[in-house]
C-alpha cells in the first residue's frame, strides 16, 4: 500500500484526548482520522466536572476563550456530610479567576463536540457512528483499523475509546478493568436560574463553585461532588463497584437520598433535572496505568491508559487527557519512523509533567479506600462542630471532655494512629 492511501494517523475516540490529539495533528498539517462510536462527539457522555484551562492553552493558546465552558471556579469546597448536618470548608481565591482563569466547570456533551468541530477545521476528518471492530497487525506491527467490511490504514492508531478500552485490550496492553481500580460514577444536571445559583452559592455573575463530598453514600466506599454550571448544578456519586454490589441499595437510591439529605436539597430546591446518567470512570490512577502505553503502532491516551488524578479534594481526568493527547500528536509530528513513537510519547508525557503529577499523587488512593474516611470521620466532624455550637441553657461540659466522648464515642486511639500514619504514608 503507498502512503497516499493511508492516514497519518487514526484516532479511535473523539472525547478529550482524541480530539486533542487531532486538533494538534490536523494544525500540523497530518492527515488524521477521528473515529467515534456514538452518532456525534459527546453523544455518550455523562461526565460534568472541570477542565483546567492550562490543558486547553497547551493545544493552542487563546483556546480556552471561544470554548463552551460554563463558570470559572473561585469557589473551592468540601462538605462533609452527617445524618442531619455537615461541616463545610470553603475556600474562595478570587486569583483563580483572574487573567487566565485557572478552571471552569464544563459539561461534556457541548464541549466535546465543539472541540471536535475545532477539529475539523483544522483538517481532520470526523467519521461519528463507526465502531471499530477490530485492530489490524502486519509483522506485530499496529497498522490499522477494522470497522465493518471496511478496512482503514495508517502509520499509527491512537486509542481514546475510555476507561474500557476495547482497543487497548485488543492490542494485549491490559486486561479487562478491575473492580478495584474503576468507580461507577452517576451523575444529575439539575436546571436553576443563574442567580438562584449565584445566590445560593454566594457567587459573583460567571462565577463557580466546585465542591466535594464526604460522607454522602451510606457508607460505600466514594464520594461526591457538586459544581455550579451557568444555569445547571452537576450533582453525583463516584463509588467503589465491588463495595456497591454488596450494598443494599442501588446508585440511583443513593443519588436520590443525596438529593433529599438536609444540606443538599436547599441548593437544588426547585430545580428540574434535565439529565442523568452513570458510567465507569478511572479511580486509582497511576498504580492502574498499563505497564506500557504503547506497542509499535499503536498508543493509548487518556482514560484508555488510566490517567487520572483523585487527591480527595481535587479530580483531574480531562485536564491530563488532553495532555496525553498533546503529548501523543508532539510525539507523532517529532518522529517519521514508526517504530520511535511510543517511547517520543513517554518522553512527552514526562516532559509535561503528566506522569511526574500521576507519580505524585499514586497513593492518594489508598487515603480514600478507608471505609473510616467515608463514614466514622464525617459523622465525629458534624458531631464535634455541635458540641461547639449547642446551647440549651445547661451547665456545658468542659470543651476538652466533651470533644474526647466523641472521639471515643466514633474511632479508637489506635485507629486514629493508624490512620494518621496510613494518611501520612500516602500523601
Amino acid at each position: 500500500m503507498s502512503d497516499d492511501e493511508k492516514f497519518d494517523a487514526i484516532i479511535i475516540g473523539a472525547g478529550p484526548a482524541g480530539t486533542a490529539c487531532a486538533y494538534v495533528l490536523a494544525k500540523n498539517g497530518k492527515s488524521v482520522l477521528l473515529v467515534e462510536r456514538g452518532t456525534s462527539a459527546g453523544s455518550k457522555n455523562v461526565t460534568g466536572g472541570r477542565l483546567y484551562t492550562y490543558a486547553l492553552e497547551l493545544v493552542e493558546p487563546g483556546l480556552y476563550q471561544d470554548a463552551p465552558l460554563e463558570r470559572k471556579v473561585v469557589r473551592e469546597q468540601i462538605m462533609m456530610l452527617g445524618a442531619k448536618g455537615a461541616v463545610t470548608m470553603d475556600y474562595m481565591d478570587c486569583v483563580f479567576g483572574e487573567g487566565i482563569p485557572q478552571s471552569y466547570s464544563v459539561l461534556r456533551a457541548p464541549f466535546d463536540e465543539w472541540l471536535a468541530g475545532q477539529a475539523e477545521a483544522q483538517g481532520a476528518m470526523l467519521a461519528p457512528g463507526i465502531l471499530v471492530d477490530e485492530l489490524i497487525e502486519d509483522s506485530g506491527k499496529i497498522v490499522g483499523i477494522k470497522a465493518g467490511d471496511d478496512e482503514i490504514y495508517a502509520t499509527v492508531v491512537i486509542a481514546a475509546d475510555g476507561v474500557n478500552s476495547f482497543i487497548a485490550q485488543k492490542a494485549g496492553l491490559r486486561n479487562d478493568i478491575d473492580a478495584h481500580s474503576v468507580g461507577v460514577g452517576a451523575k444529575e444536571i439539575i436546571e436553576l436560574p443563574e442567580q438562584v445559583i449565584e445566590d445560593r452559592f454566594n457567587l459573583e455573575e460567571s462565577e463557580g463553585a466546585a465542591r466535594v463530598l464526604v460522607g454522602c453514600a451510606g457508607g460505600v466506599l466514594g464520594g461526591g461532588f457538586l459544581y455550579t454550571n451557568k444555569n445547571s448544578i452537576s450533582l453525583g456519586v463516584v463509588l467503589n463497584p465491588a463495595d456497591l454490589a454488596c450494598q443494599e441499595k442501588s446508585i440511583h437510591e443513593i443519588v436520590q437520598e443525596l438529593k433529599m439529605h438536609p444540606a443538599i436539597y436547599p441548593l437544588i430546591k426547585d430545580g428540574t433535572t434535565v439529565e442523568y446518567g452513570a458510567h465507569l470512570v478511572p479511580e486509582v490512577g497511576y498504580h492502574a496505568m498499563p505497564k506500557s502505553l504503547y506497542r509499535d503502532g499503536l498508543i493509548l491516551v487518556g482514560d484508555a491508559a488510566g490517567m487520572v488524578v483523585n487527591t480527595g479534594t481535587i479530580i483531574r481526568g480531562i485536564d491530563l487527557a488532553i495532555v496525553s493527547g498533546v503529548a501523543a500528536a508532539r510525539a507523532i509530528l517529532k518522529n517519521e519512523n514508526a517504530s520511535n513513537i511510543g517511547p517520543a510519547y513517554v518522553k512527552e508525557l514526562e516532559d509535561l509533567d503528566l506522569t511526574p503529577t500521576m507519580k505524585l499523587y499514586a497513593n492518594f488512593h489508598e487515603l480514600m479506600s478507608n471505609r473510616r474516611m467515608v463514614s466514622v470521620y464525617p459523622a465525629m466532624a458534624n458531631d464535634m462542630m455541635k458540641v461547639m455550637f449547642a446551647v440549651d441553657g445547661k451547665l456545658p461540659e468542659r470543651m476538652d471532655k466533651a470533644m474526647l466522648k466523641v472521639l471515643k464515642k466514633h474511632v479508637t486511639f489506635g485507629q486514629l494512629l493508624a490512620d494518621g500514619w496510613r494518611g501520612f504514608k500516602a500523601i
